[in-house]
């Protein structure tokens, strides 16, 4: 399917609430996000810069100075102030559906689609750059396969889910689409 086979009722439909991307660091959920919200045609949204914004810091900034949970706390707050706005498509960050309260509140007002991908694909992808303040000086691999062994639950209460591979953005925008497409109307 490419966007070309949307017909103006799929848009519609995929429009009228906000999408938002969950799942692991690196899973592609800002770049993928982006270019879903360019075929909808809807604003993209991403939540820690969002969350940057409001604090005038960046997320390791507010990791070394005031620790996860604060950060934690105003990544919910955010995520709940963007979640009243018209929709969009909103990336999170990786641990923000982990938190029950934000969980509840994307699963009510949004529709939550999981990126999935493996753990492999993801350490490579997380190593690229240093702005990852869970991994930063440790094994990615490591550090991912304990995130998804603690995450995963929560992902699994995402109302899509969406397996992505070491393919071009494009694919897994298609296949969020195609997800997207194949849910029970509301």
């Amino acid at each position: 399917m490419t966007e070309h086979a949307l017909t103006s009722e799929d848009l519609a439909a995929l429009r009228g609430k906000t999408i938002v991307l969950v799942g692991l660091m690196g899973v592609g959920k800002s770049s993928v996000g982006r270019r879903l919200a360019g075929v909808l045609d809807l604003p993209f949204r991403d939540a820690d810069n969002e969350v940057e914004a409001a604090a005038g810091r960046s997320i390791s900034e507010i990791f070394a100075e005031l620790g996860e949970s604060a950060f934690r706390d105003g990544e919910r707050r955010v995520i709940g102030r963007l979640l009243d706005e018209p929709p969009h498509v909103l990336a999170t960050g990786g641990g923000a559906f982990v938190n029950p309260e934000t969980r509840a509140l994307i699963n009510e007002k949004a529709v939550s689609v999981w990126l999935k991908a493996d753990i492999e694909l993801l350490a490579r992808r997380v190593s690229r750059k240093d702005n990852r303040p869970l991994v930063r000086g440790k094994d990615p691999v490591q550090v991912l396969t304990q995130l998804a062994k603690t995450r995963d639950p929560a992902y699994a209460e995402a109302q899509v889910h969406v397996q992505t591979g070491d393919t071009p953005h494009m694919v897994a925008v298609e296949a969020i689409l195609a997800a997207l497409r194949a849910r029970p109307a509301e």
